[in-house]
């Protein structure tokens, strides 16, 4: 156990914290985006995808047990992900008392700034986020909500053209951070640094797609595809 208090002490530790969390976090983000897409197949079938959810695992798991276990882990990777994030910014500024001056201010400054003020954004999202389309205690007039109808409350919940504004600006900041997070996770974990342009490569492509998939369903309510 010391050992593992050690390594969570120094800035790898809490590098490596990040990448395997990450990992976890963006396995995550592409599931349920791809999982989220079955809303174009009809409101039997996504009502469908979201009772399985609750039921998987059954009869041997009890209903939404693997849903709740899933969360808890989740919970947990955002938990070392934020908590090694901001300890990570700490030491940096404690290692840099002076700032830089505007000319050394490079890329690699500014993209740790926009992980920063995204992971933020990213949080603040995610809150609305369950308790809009999960606890729907935001979002919805009274009676409005109904647990059971997971279509009609996506479409209901944005049918509202300022929530689906603000779904798509966090989405622009979820491919920020999903970008930048990406590549750096692969040079966490030691990755060749010949690969570089591999890495980042992956790191658009996947930033891309999660933020088309998910863009794609507000979109299509407010125009009426999806009703």
């Amino acid at each position: 156990m010391s050992a593992v208090v050690a390594l969570w002490n120094t800035s790898i530790g809490k590098k490596a914290v990040m990448a395997v969390t990450g990992v976890a976090l963006v396995g995550f983000v592409i599931a349920h985006m791809a999982g989220n897409l079955k809303i174009f197949l009809g409101p039997a079938a996504f009502d469908a995808y979201a009772r399985g959810l609750r039921e998987f695992g059954e009869p041997f798991l009890a209903y939404e047990q693997a849903l709740w276990t899933a969360r808890l882990v989740l919970v947990v990777a955002v938990v070392l992900h934020i908590v090694a994030a901001v300890q990570l910014t700490q030491m940096s500024w404690a290692a840099r008392p002076i700032a830089y001056t505007d000319k050394e201010a490079v890329a690699a400054t500014y993209a740790a700034r926009t992980m920063r003020w995204g992971g933020v954004i990213l949080l603040l999202f995610v809150i609305y986020h369950l308790l809009h389309f999960t606890a729907g205690v935001v979002g919805y007039a009274p009676g409005q909500f109904q647990p059971g109808s997971v279509y009609r409350n996506v479409v209901i919940g944005f049918s509202v053209w300022y929530v689906s504004a603000f779904y798509i600006v966090a989405q622009a900041a979820l491919g920020l951070h999903l970008y930048h997070g990406v590549w750096s996770m692969f040079q966490t974990l030691g990755m060749r640094a010949r690969d570089n342009g591999a890495y980042r490569g992956l790191a658009v492509v996947v930033a891309v797609l999660v933020v088309a998939g998910n863009v794609s369903i507000p979109l299509a309510v407010l125009a009426g595809v999806v009703k």
